[in-house]
């Protein structure tokens, strides 16, 4: 089987752009080129990878599982090639929607202070743990739930409480806490970069409506308005913090776990000295007095 670098590097642009035209334009080469050479990876391999009408094209299950291996090995070929050339590249590390809260600065200041050598550098995606099995980061700090995977591994850090977000103005934006009944009367704004709020937290009978939206600053205008209230973790409320909203402890909601993942296969040297870094740091961040 020869496959070569410019038949995963083609595929890995149809897959990731979703249409010969648009692969073609990132690629810099016409489309019959492009084509021929996914003809060819696939007949190297032996099994259809994409699906092409004439108005649409799809991954098939083999051309999705190759996609993940594709994006990740072309990452660290193009990063192995960029290090012989300027040197060891920075750590880079995901953080999602609230980040680790009143712990991101000290953790980041904390391992400058320790490893000068390490350079590190800070990620948003909206899907950090999609982007470490494309070889985009090093290791993440997620708030989904665990579940078994081949490529990545995970430990978790320390429990987060959950919190609401309200307008200024809502009855409950005084109060010392509030459950989840209380907030039952309005929609809950849900946001799609968020992965530890649905309203499967309320019981079947007593869920309130979803209001979608899609980042952080449509789920912030959603509570400042009054259109919705908001549950999410403690950090929320000290990267994202708001005139017009208060945050307001809830008492029978279970907490979140914040976890740490990084691929089994490490992509930096450093990932292991960083992972224990955040586990020194952050072992007793659940404990209030810490």
């Amino acid at each position: 089987m020869n496959v070569e670098l410019r038949h995963l590097r083609a595929f890995a642009a149809i897959g990731n752009e979703r249409t010969i035209t648009g692969a073609a334009a990132v690629l810099h080469v016409s489309q019959p080129a492009l084509s021929r050479t996914l003809e060819q990876l696939e007949s190297r391999l032996g099994t259809r990878l994409v699906e092409r009408t004439t108005r649409s094209l799809a991954l098939t299950e083999a051309g999705a599982r190759l996609l993940a291996h594709a994006n990740r090995i072309l990452t660290q070929v193009d990063d192995a090639l960029a290090e012989v050339k300027a040197g060891p590249r920075a750590l880079r590390v995901g953080f999602a929607w609230a980040a680790l809260g009143r712990h991101t600065v000290p953790l980041l200041r904390g391992w400058r202070d320790a490893r000068p050598d390490a350079e590190l550098r800070v990620f948003r995606p909206d899907d950090p743990e999609g982007a470490l099995r494309r070889g985009e980061l090093d290791v993440a700090f997620v708030r989904s739930p665990a579940t078994p995977d081949r490529d990545l591994a995970s430990a978790d850090l320390y429990l987060e409480p959950r919190v609401a977000a309200v307008s200024e103005d809502h009855p409950f934006a005084q109060a010392p806490a509030v459950r989840l009944g209380d907030l039952a009367d309005r929609p809950v704004a849900i946001c799609a970069t968020a992965t530890s709020t649905s309203t499967d937290l309320w019981p079947a009978e007593d869920r309130p409506a979803a209001l979608d939206v899609a980042n952080a600053d449509e789920w912030l205008t959603a509570i400042t308005t009054g259109d919705a209230v908001g549950v999410t973790t403690d950090a929320t409320a000290h990267t994202h913090p708001h005139p017009g909203v208060r945050y307001v402890p809830i008492t029978d909601a279970d907490p979140v776990a914040v976890r740490v993942v990084w691929p089994r296969s490490a992509t930096h040297p450093a990932t292991d000295a960083f992972r224990e870094h955040a586990r020194v740091l952050l072992r007793d961040a659940s404990r209030p007095e810490s």
